[in-house]
């Protein structure tokens, strides 16, 4: 049997998706088990609320997929989403001493966009870049001669307590390592999007349940990525306002609600015993004016991009809330450019059709393409020092189609003590953590008061 999986965990606003698999050479990828689970209150526009409930759900569902399976998780890929999210420009410069540019001195300026700290926000990823050569763009600088170069990186910023809550989260209720965070809207992207889409320019919108993010790509390259704190959930709690509860709402919202009215009579017999007919026209109405909200914040943000009317291919629609029928004929009409709606790629995904054609997966399928280390649990065997088995995440699977080097036993007792000691400074750190998560709380996002990180229960 082969060994070795990726294990991936989407936290979204409504449920929480999980998903083990293996990703071949060719980046083609091989569901082993799968599963999701009501979010309850734990997440908010995309961000860990409630640190507890949070960890308990993961550990329930990481505990579904285990059962599926029959194989032990030992650490996880996590997505990283909130509201505070967004993209920001970095620039760096360096002289060509040598005539020539050369993979130093394009690692040097990569390494000096990840060690960029903005103010307030915290560095999560290097996005993209964009590289001029005398001032002239280059795609592949290796090698070109010149006298300088300049490199143009797009960044993903946000708030430093996102991450630090997931951390929180899954350490509280879980004995499970995180291998690393996955930018949710890179993820997305990775997956859904053809690279004659990301050439010739398109908005790409992800709409979930709690935010609707939006990244605009042209030329190949990632120009502007924000989250707008507004999603499916907010449809939900406006249909609240007629009389149904939130349960009710939703089942209303996925039945009969509509982006754009048709031809079908004003009223609907209720599927609820005890409850008023639906008023299909004003079930729409009330849809109607909070798309109009979401509408406008995607219009101005494509526009505050500098790439309106410049995006050859359109918007391209996911998330979970992207079912909504007929929402792809709105934002045609509203936006007047094609809209067309996706999930991931067929060709990437050779099994489980049903989380091909699930746009509310399209963010949990493509971690598995920025995912690398093995995260199954095994039982392996300790030296005559330590004849005792362990349980531990070993990387022995087979990922892009290169084994790795099984670890020895002295490689796996320094790893053991250096997580030992990661333990102990966790739990010595608390205290302060909260503390700044408190303090940056208080700060309001840079897209002003619409970005605000409040409750709006």
């Amino acid at each position: 049997m082969q060994s070795g999986f990726l294990a991936v965990i989407d936290l979204g606003t409504s449920r929480i998706k999980g998903i083990v698999g293996r990703r071949n050479e060719n980046n083609v990828i091989s569901i082993l088990a799968s599963g999701s689970i009501d979010s309850g209150n734990a997440i908010r526009r995309g961000m860990v609320y409630n640190i507890e409930q949070a960890g308990a759900n993961v550990q329930k569902l990481v505990m579904m997929l285990e059962n599926s399976m029959g194989r032990k998780i030992g650490r996880v890929y996590v997505s990283l989403a909130g509201q505070s999210l967004h993209t920001m420009e970095f620039n760096e410069m360096k002289q060509l001493s040598s005539g020539m540019v050369t993979e130093e001195v394009v690692s040097f300026l990569r390494h000096a966009a990840e060690k960029f700290q903005p103010e307030l926000k915290r560095n999560y990823r290097v996005a993209d870049v964009e590289y001029y050569i005398d001032d002239k763009p280059e795609r592949s600088p290796v090698g070109v001669t010149g006298s300088q170069i300049e490199a143009g990186y797009e960044l993903v910023v946000g708030r430093p307590n996102l991450l630090s809550n997931i951390e929180k989260s899954i350490a509280a209720k879980t004995e499970l390592d995180i291998a690393d965070y996955i930018v949710g809207p890179l993820a997305c992207a990775a997956i859904a999007l053809s690279e004659e889409e990301k050439e010739l320019g398109c908005a790409f919108v992800d709409f979930g349940a709690g935010t609707t993010t939006l990244s605009v790509y042209k030329g190949g390259i990632l120009r502007r990525m924000v989250v707008i704190p507004f999603g499916g959930k907010n449809l939900t709690k406006d249909i609240c306002a007629l009389n149904f509860t939130e349960n009710d709402a939703e089942q209303l919202k996925i039945k009969f609600g509509k982006a754009l009215e048709n031809h079908d009579g004003p009223l609907f017999s209720s599927p609820f015993s005890s409850k008023p007919d639906i008023d299909l026209t004003e079930l729409n109405k009330v849809i109607g004016m909070r798309l109009d909200e979401i509408t406008a914040n995607i219009k101005e943000q494509i526009a505050l991009s500098g790439y309106e009317g410049q995006l050859g291919a359109g918007m391209i629609i996911t998330g979970g809330a992207s079912q909504l029928r007929n929402l792809d004929l709105y934002l045609t009409q509203k936006l007047k450019i094609p809209v067309r709606k996706t999930s991931a790629k067929k060709t990437l995904v050779n099994n489980s059709p049903d989380l091909i054609n699930d746009p509310s997966f399209t963010q949990a399928l493509g971690m598995f393409l920025l995912a690398n280390e093995d995260c199954e649990l095994v039982m392996v065997e300790s030296s005559e020092e330590d004849p005792q088995k362990e349980a531990r995440s070993v990387s022995g699977g087979w990922f892009g189609g290169k084994k790795k080097k099984p670890r020895n036993d002295k490689n796996e007792r320094k790893e053991r003590n250096e997580r030992n000691e990661k333990n102990e400074k966790k739990e010595k750190k608390p205290k302060q953590e909260k503390q700044e998560g408190g303090f940056f709380s208080k700060m309001e996002d840079v897209f002003g008061n619409i970005f605000t990180e409040e409750d709006d229960e």
